[in-house]
């Protein structure tokens, strides 16, 4: 590995990828993963001590937390202020087409062979439901699937110490819409709406009301479309994470009435059984069945 850190040219910022030959990384812990390589500009900015965020608050540039155990594969390095940074793929994460991955190497060990996938085991149901109703309250983070956040990016980033009314959000504890199911179930779901609205098999849901609709619904049955998921708790209730930009009420992790939040998707959008061919349909949303099938 020493050979391929003396590959990376040094310059101001975060320089252009070096291709390498396949190598592989593992997470040491919850793991941050970058669609750019620039993190100092990410994390502890100019100065060490601010995040950079859009104006809802949010780290756009956050793809997802990698759980420990969750293996790379690492095409390129690069350099951010001096720190090397690796562009990876990994099988738990669907990557956006046109972007790249990035993390930063201090947060992974290197391996020259490929070890084994992260174990993924589903906790029994009522752990799930039990994991899901704990994180109620919890603040919305885009990326977000590690509630309590990554400590570690304090010594990384932010010399070691932050104030402590800043450190969740310095850490990105919270949780979106699918972390919120990706850590209840320890990573053994997708982690993105892009494959939950294909995960597990249909409920037949095309052309019903909202009360029919909530009448067929199991406990952990996602509610989905491209963009967002939701999860049947009950027979009467649902959980979210919810982004309200500017708003704290009814933001982050909240439970509704099912059929209340029925109704109200259902304002915009219709019943599917099969999501549509063109990907980002707008108006559609499905229902999946997944759990122990």
């Amino acid at each position: 590995m020493k050979q391929l850190i003396l590959g990376i040219l040094l310059c101001l910022g975060c320089q252009a990828d070096i291709a390498l030959a396949t190598s592989y990384a593992v997470a040491r812990g919850a793991t941050p993963v970058l669609n750019t390589a620039a993190f100092r500009s990410i994390f502890g900015g100019a100065d060490g001590t601010t995040l950079k965020t859009d104006r809802c608050g949010q780290v756009r540039e956050l793809e997802f937390i990698a759980l420990p155990g969750t293996v790379f594969r690492i095409t390129a390095t690069a350099s951010d202020r001096n720190n090397t940074i690796y562009r990876v793929a990994t099988d738990e994460y669907l990557q956006p087409a046109g972007s790249a991955l990035y993390v930063d190497s201090r947060f992974v060990t290197v391996r020259a062979t490929q070890p084994p996938p992260r174990i993924r085991t589903l906790p029994p149901q009522t752990a799930i439901i039990a994991a899901l109703k704990a994180s109620i309250g919890a603040p919305y983070v885009w990326g977000g699937d590690v509630q309590a956040g990554i400590g570690e990016l304090v010594g990384q980033f932010y010399g070691g110490s932050v104030p402590s009314r800043d450190k969740g959000r310095l850490t990105l504890a919270g949780l979106d819409c699918s972390g919120l199911l990706y850590q209840a179930t320890g990573g053994g779901t997708p982690r993105n709406t892009s494959q939950l609205i294909s995960y597990g098999k249909a409920v037949p849901v095309a052309g019903r009301s909202a009360k029919e609709i909530a009448g067929l619904l199991k406990p952990l049955d996602l509610i989905v479309w491209y963009g967002h998921v939701i999860v049947v708790l009950d027979r009467d209730t649902v959980i979210e994470s919810r982004l309200v930009c500017g708003m704290k009420a009814n933001a982050g992790v909240v439970t509704t009435s099912l059929q209340r939040r029925l109704a109200e998707i259902m304002r915009t959008r219709r019943p599917v059984d099969q999501w549509p061919a063109a990907a980002k349909q707008r108006d559609a949303f499905v229902v999946r069945r997944w759990y122990r099938l």
